[in-house]
């Protein structure tokens, strides 16, 4: 596999690989057929075997495109050079938002079951996501104490914990009942209570729980 794992790229490349995507995330890996999967994108089989000459590979560049999507709302925010308060709503935001969405869900599902037919898959997956994620934001915490706004032990277990704290309630829900189980205003008391915690725990020298909730 790893000599196969020469991937053309020309006019209709991503046209191809949104039509693999498609395809991909609705039905994974086995369920889905080249032919339909070249349908979608409006080619021929033969163009798609042009950019991709096996499934596996161009099931693996649709995965890793979608992490690298994945991470890029994140990596900006965490650049915001903002007081802390400010910031980790918006962080929190958008971790919970991916959890419930159609997208993130999908990706999850695929990771997993896929996981044994592509042994690193998800070892990628919690590399380029997860992983990436924390340590994006053990990045930003650490500014966060350098700058005197917080007091954190553990940065490690600091930046698990937020991410856990904006899943509490709407990820598993949203998993086994689908996203229309989690309402605006379900996010919105989860996104809002993760935030109070968290201050209420690191942040030095103000009330962080009154702050949160005004």
């Amino acid at each position: 596999m790893t000599k196969s794992l020469q991937v053309m790229r020309g006019r209709k490349f991503l046209q191809v690989l949104e039509g693999a995507r498609t395809i991909f995330l609705r039905d994974g890996f086995e369920g889905a057929s080249v032919d339909e999967i070249a349908r979608e994108a409006g080619v021929s089989k033969a163009t798609l075997y042009s950019y991709f000459p096996d499934k596996r590979i161009m099931f693996m560049e649709v995965f890793r495109n979608e992490l690298a999507r994945e991470t890029a709302d994140a990596s900006a925010l965490i650049e915001v050079d903002l007081p802390v308060e400010q910031v980790l709503p918006f962080i929190v935001q958008i971790v919970s938002a991916h959890m419930i969405s159609e997208f993130g869900l999908r990706i999850y599902r695929v990771s997993v079951g896929e996981a044994e037919r592509f042994p690193t898959l998800a070892q990628e997956y919690y590399e380029s996501g997860p992983m990436l994620l924390r340590q994006q934001l053990i990045t930003y915490l650490e500014r966060c104490v350098q700058r005197g706004e917080l007091s954190i032990p553990d940065l490690e277990l600091a930046a698990e914990q937020l991410i856990a704290l904006a899943s509490v309630s709407v990820h598993g829900r949203a998993l086994f009942l689908g996203p229309p189980a989690v309402d605006k205003e379900l996010v919105r008391k989860v996104n809002g209570s993760a935030v109070s915690m968290f201050l209420a725990c690191y942040a030095k020298g103000r009330d962080p729980v009154i702050e949160a909730a005004e």
